[in-house]
């Protein structure tokens, strides 16, 4: 017989490479053509497995999609970095390695996320998603977010608009 286990979790420090695998694929597939690519692969190397163990190591807030023992996905949260909106607490980053996306585990992901904030006096949510990634954006509606604000930033030559979808 044949089991597999599905488990989400809090990230350990033990962790640390297999997020930061999960995040050089999902960031790949997320934003390649949206991102310059030689600009792309130098914010991934910003974030390999050292950085995510010294977060994981930190008070950070991560929750991980543990798919027979492998990271297959992860999500950081915390209280909002735009303190002037109504939204105390924000999910920073949610990404599945791709070959789990499109099977209901980000959004099983997002309401973890949503449930530890509001445990810590945070129902009010936002995110961030870039406009260009049609998928994040269809991601994000299809959960009952709502268009809240609009801002852009220049990475690299490019600018490129980003959404902040917010939930009460």
């Amino acid at each position: 017989m044949n089991t597999r286990t599905l488990r989400i979790r809090p990230a350990r420090p033990a962790d640390a490479s297999g997020i930061s695998e999960v995040h050089d694929a999902a960031w790949r597939e997320a934003y390649r053509g949206i991102i310059p690519g030689r600009e792309l692969e130098r914010m991934m190397m910003r974030r390999g497995p050292l950085w995510w163990r010294r977060l994981l190591s930190s008070r950070a807030r991560v929750i991980v999609l543990d798919f027979d023992d492998r990271v297959a996905g992860y999500v950081t949260y915390g209280p909002s970095r735009m303190r002037l909106l109504p939204y105390g607490g924000e999910i920073f980053e949610l990404y599945l390695a791709p070959e789990f996306q499109g099977l209901g585990f980000g959004r099983r992901l997002f309401r973890a996320a949503r449930h530890a904030l509001a445990e810590e006096g945070y129902p009010a949510t936002i995110v961030w998603a870039l406009a260009p990634n049609e998928r994040a954006v269809a991601f994000y509606e299809k959960l009952g977010g709502l268009a809240v604000v609009r801002r852009h930033e220049r990475i690299d030559e490019v600018e490129i608009e980003r959404i902040g979808f917010g939930w009460a």
